[in-house]
């Protein structure tokens, strides 16, 4: 999605992107938790909607009105959701190099994942501030980790 190189404070050239994942990959110590209501809960929630909805609009009495803020609801109800999932995807950040043959320095690969586009660009900053001062784009408690 989107893609910088950088030049590291060591002399090396870095790249460095971010890509939106559409599905949430199980990663070790999360795989065994990893667990959700599955299709069978959304198609049940879904369906109850959609009935809901055929009810109030094609059997209702004639005389019966739907007020016009019911419909706002049923409109922010319906884009909420996906509004929400898209920008909470996950988004993986990459930073590599092939490494300088001048000074020694080897190759290296760095990846990570946060939740969310502006966290997602708020990481690449801070990343590419890493590299421009210290030459590593990742310290401790920073979700890029190395990866061999």
């Amino acid at each position: 999605m989107a893609s910088r190189t950088v030049a590291g404070a060591d002399g090396r050239s870095w790249s460095v992107r971010m890509n939106i994942e559409w599905s949430t990959p199980a990663v070790g110590d999360e795989f065994e938790h990893d667990v959700d209501g599955g299709r069978g809960a959304a198609i049940m929630i879904l369906s109850s909607l959609l009935l809901f909805w055929v009810v109030l609009i094609f059997w209702k009495p004639s005389l019966v009105s739907v007020p016009f803020y019911l419909w706002f609801i049923a409109a922010f109800a319906i884009l909420f959701f996906p509004f929400r999932w898209y920008l909470r995807r996950p988004y993986t950040i990459v930073a590599e190099t092939e490494g300088s043959y001048d000074a020694d320095l080897p190759a290296e690969h760095w990846s990570g994942m946060v939740r969310g586009r502006s966290r997602a660009k708020e990481e690449m900053r801070v990343v590419v501030r890493s590299l421009r001062t210290r030459a590593t784009p990742g310290h401790s408690d920073s979700p890029l980790q190395p990866v061999n």
